[in-house]
């Protein structure tokens, strides 16, 4: 595409570009060219335009928005047993992180698709917007079912706040979009990095407050990002992606049915995997019934965008034909279900083993895994580029990351520093894994013009991944438990002193504490200790298993990095979105047709 031109001499704006690349087949949907990346707006961008109050408020806009994703549930996870001692006790209290996560993994799909067709302004303004109401509820909540209501619409908000991927990329060159992924990363520090740390701070340090300061402070950030969304995120509106065509007829061919099946089969899925093993047994009626209903319902929908003449398909079923793109998908889900092992598992080995007792010590040492995978991404974004050869960065960071993090099985509660250094080094690596892999999916689309529908699939097959990896995990936690404490705690009891009698009284006085303990029959002190150092050690046993488990999934990333794509052959490729009024505020960019009228030639 040489020729970008306007009358005024200024950067053309969207819906010329459009028209240009239409005329010239880029934006044919139906085609398809193994090796060729197609539907930029722009080959390359005039000079300035970064600096342009447009381009750096949507930057604002997407980073502040990113903070609000990752922290509305990421603050309130930690301390949800805070909360329930609050305005419960509600047995229902496990439904806030149920309804939060399946409602995120659903709607990111429809955001994509739906803001890929009608435009993505008024989709990320609104889901400022639900963000900012369902952090209202939620801080204003008194009952248990009104949190959970505010987290349906935090579910849904989040969405729109955690596409971040495709939203960024589609406004850089290909070859910038790692890094532009890492300057948003930098607003995840607080958010997914710190979350634990400021959760606790709330709760221990300003009681007056305690955990509703969190959702204040989400107020704030929700506020600040809705602003910059309305002031200054203008991408092409639908009249620019469609020219002459009307809202009406897109409404009327619309696969409502594919839009149907998938949420509903989908939602009934998550729901089923994430019942099993907490709400219900997972040889129940619930968990079984749910998992195969929804897995019929989302067979039914893969048949019928498979089978059926649809003019505007839900999911354009040749996305998943594109290997380079369904390696970089399974590879990020896997990534993060690796690092989902340790976001879970490692807090409760902290409590039970390193903590010592002080709750900020333990929330400090708590957040290492949410801010090295952070670190990492950031790093990723900024080097890759330098580095080169993305495919054996990916290879080689799976291998030292899973690697350590699959060695943190060594832990003992003797060796805690140890096991701290590991987990810092690999979870850095398994970041950059996740950094490049989320950059890589939205490079590899064939049509830039789907980077949302492809951006959403590859966020919606994350969150299952990780959804059975969590349940795998957590699964394997609670059966060695149920193992190993029986096995070795009551025999270093009786050795102690403990009458036999009192021995299931200790144990079920373990998870409430030190209060509870004293109130065993038969308790002393060299009771006591002989007792929690068996708890200790029984506890690090049931850990190794799940961190020797992460070695499974590590494997199976690093089999598929040998396929992955090489992103290099892609990275001189356009701008797959141009925003509406920053080309006004650029040095004019002129072609050699208007500098030779210029020049009276």
């Amino acid at each position: 595409m040489s020729e970008l031109t306007k009358e005024n001499g200024s950067f053309g704006p969207a819906d010329d570009m459009i028209e240009d690349a239409t005329s010239k087949g880029q934006y044919d949907s139906k085609g398809d060219d193994n090796n060729e990346i197609r539907g930029f707006s722009a080959d390359s961008l005039p000079p300035g335009y970064y600096r342009s109050r447009f381009f750096l408020g949507s930057v604002l806009a997407i980073g502040l928005g990113l903070w609000s994703g990752t922290a509305a549930f990421g603050y309130a996870a930690p301390i949800l047993g805070v909360i329930n001692a609050d305005i419960g006790p509600d047995p229902n209290y496990v439904w806030v992180s149920l309804v939060y996560n399946t409602v995120l993994a659903v709607c990111v799909c429809l955001v994509g698709r739906l803001s890929d067709i009608f435009g993505r302004r008024y989709f990320f303004i609104g889901g400022g917007a639900l963000s900012l109401i369902g952090c209202i509820v939620c801080a204003t909540a008194k009952t248990i079912p009104v949190l959970i209501g505010g987290n349906v619409l935090l579910g849904a908000a989040t969405a729109t706040q955690l596409s971040f991927h495709f939203v960024m990329g589609e406004l850089v060159p290909v070859r910038h979009r790692y890094v532009a992924n890492a300057v948003v990363y930098l607003f995840t520090i607080p958010g997914s990095g710190l979350g634990p740390l400021i959760a606790q701070a709330f709760v221990s340090h300003h009681p007056n407050v305690s955990w509703r300061g969190t959702y204040y402070l989400l107020i704030a950030t929700n506020t600040a990002s809705l602003a910059a969304w309305v002031a200054f995120y203008f991408p092409p509106t639908f009249k620019q992606k469609h020219e002459n065509d009307t809202i009406s007829r897109w409404l009327k061919s619309f696969d409502y049915v594919g839009m149907f099946l998938f949420s509903s089969g989908f939602v009934v899925f998550l729901l089923g995997l994430s019942w099993g093993g907490s709400v219900y047994a997972w040889d129940s009626a619930h968990v079984i019934s749910t998992i195969v209903v929804g897995f019929v319902v989302l067979v039914a929908f893969v048949l019928w965008e498979c089978f059926m003449d649809l003019p505007e398909p839900f999911v354009p079923m040749r996305l998943f034909l594109n290997v380079e793109w369904v390696v970089s998908t399974v590879i990020l889900g896997l990534g993060a279900g690796v690092y989902y092992a340790f976001s879970i598992i490692w807090p409760q080995q902290v409590a039970n083993l390193y903590g010592n007792g002080d709750p900020i010590y333990a929330g400090g040492i708590s957040v290492i895994v949410g801010l090295c995978i952070v670190a990492g991404q950031i790093s990723a974004g900024f080097l890759t580029n330098y580095i080169g050869h993305n495919k054996y960065q990916i290879l080689f960071s799976l291998v030292t990351g899973g690697g350590l993090l699959g060695a943190v099985a060594v832990g003992t509660p003797d060796n805690g520093n140890t096991v701290i250094a590991l987990i810092v080094v690999g979870c850095f690596f398994i970041g950059w894994v996740e950094s490049l892999a989320i950059t890589n999916v939205t490079i590899t689309v064939r049509d830039q013009q789907e980077i949302g529908v492809a951006g959403g699939i590859a966020g919606s097959v994350r969150s299952v991944i990780c959804t059975i990896l969590t349940a795998v995990y957590t699964t394997i936690l609670s059966n060695r438990l149920g193992q190993t404490v029986p096995d070795q705690v009551p025999p270093a009891l009786i050795d102690a002193g403990l009458p036999e009698s009192s021995v299931a009284s200790f144990l079920s006085a373990l998870p409430l504490g030190p209060a509870a303990l004293e109130n065993v029959q038969g308790i002393n002190e060299k009771v006591l200790a002989a007792g929690m150092r068996a708890y200790k050690v029984a506890c690090s046993d049931a850990y190794r298993t799940v961190y020797l488990s992460t070695l499974a999934f590590t494997g199976l990333a690093i089999i598929l990095s040998f396929i992955g794509p090489d992103i290099e052959k892609y990275l001189d490729g356009g701008v797959a979105a141009v925003l509406n009024g920053a080309e006004t505020e650029t040095e004019p960019f002129r072609d050699e047709k208007s500098v030779d009228e210029e020049k009276g030639t």
